[in-house]
């Protein structure tokens, strides 16, 4: 019997994004420095609005640095969204 309103599968699909680094990186963050977690939250969408370079360039931040900040808010984000 087909499963029509999608809950077959479910649990082994939201396992399946528990199972991967982006979650393990905001999974880790969040644990580690949970009174940072709204900031870093903040500073990567800040950067998305602005583009990397920009908020780099403007804040006189080397790039990399840019980058992880903006790599760890979305981690935090997609840790967040799918543990609830």
């Amino acid at each position: 019997m087909h499963d029509r309103g999608g809950t077959r599968g479910r649990g082994e699909f939201i396992d399946s994004l528990m199972d991967t680094e982006l979650y393990s990186i905001g999974a880790y963050f969040s644990d580690e420095h949970p009174d940072l977690v709204d900031e870093v939250v903040a500073r990567s969408v800040e950067i998305e609005t602005r583009g990397l370079e920009a908020y780099a360039r403007d804040g006189d931040a080397p790039l990399e640095e840019t980058f992880e900040t903006l790599l760890t808010g979305l981690a935090v984000r997609y840790y967040k969204a799918v543990a609830g």
